[in-house]
């Protein structure tokens, strides 16, 4: 085990750059060669690119810029998470612009972290990701709780009467997952903390998933956020 604390024998992930500053790819490229634990396989300059990569190679992991010509980064993350679900995806970009951050994210971004983060900040986050982890840079954590706060209050009553209905159905259990989720915990986290195997959390969480009609552990921590389980 190295110390990442990545197993030797582990295949490093895969993974797909998608931005369209050929500088700040090929930066990104040259520092992930140093991290063991993911392997660079592809590079592609506008979303439609980075669709055909994935139809031809599916990666593990892909790290998406949003704005970029001929096609953007929310766009081809809809079209990749549709066909793809097993892809990871993490939008990277230099503003937490409100449009663009809430449409990646129900388009089913797992992260949506900002250009300016620290390397070694990156590199502990994509870890999780890799792990089925999600990821919000502290800036857009703070944005995701001030809509979805406001969000209670103001704009989705209509949707939040109907999301009242499902949370109501909701075991005790499968409320302390979701709390845990939007904290940022990963399975082995809330399998400590709750006295259950990382298994047995991944299982339960996938069936609160399928319930709740979400598709991965960023949407888990939005409705949790929403239904008011996150201070």
């Amino acid at each position: 085990m190295d110390k990442t604390g990545t197993a030797a024998h582990e295949k490093p992930a895969r993974v797909l750059l998608v931005d369209d500053q050929v500088l700040y790819r090929e930066g990104l490229c040259e520092l992930m060669h140093r991290w063991p634990e993911f392997d660079v396989v592809g590079e592609a300059s506008n979303g439609k690119e980075a669709v055909e990569f994935c139809r031809r190679i599916a990666p593990d992991l892909v790290l998406m810029d949003v704005q970029m010509p001929i096609m953007d980064g929310v766009e081809a993350t809809g079209i990749i998470c549709g066909a793809h679900p097993g892809i990871a995806i993490v939008m990277l970009t230099v503003t937490d612009d409100d449009e663009h951050l809430f449409r990646a994210l129900y388009n089913g971004a797992r992260g949506y972290i900002l250009k300016d983060m620290p390397s070694r900040q990156l590199r502990n986050r994509l870890q999780g990701v890799i792990r089925g982890g999600g990821v919000l840079s502290d800036a857009v954590t703070a944005r995701v709780l001030r809509e979805f706060g406001l969000s209670r209050a103001q704009r989705y009553s209509a949707t939040q009467d109907g999301e009242q209905g499902t949370f109501a159905q909701l075991s005790d259990r499968e409320v302390q997952i979701l709390r845990l989720v939007a904290k940022g915990l990963s399975n082995e986290e809330i399998g400590a903390q709750l006295y259950l195997s990382a298994g047995t959390v991944k299982k339960q969480l996938s069936a609160l998933m399928q319930k709740l009609y979400l598709s991965n552990r960023v949407q888990v921590a939005v409705y949790a956020i929403r239904a008011g389980l996150v201070d």
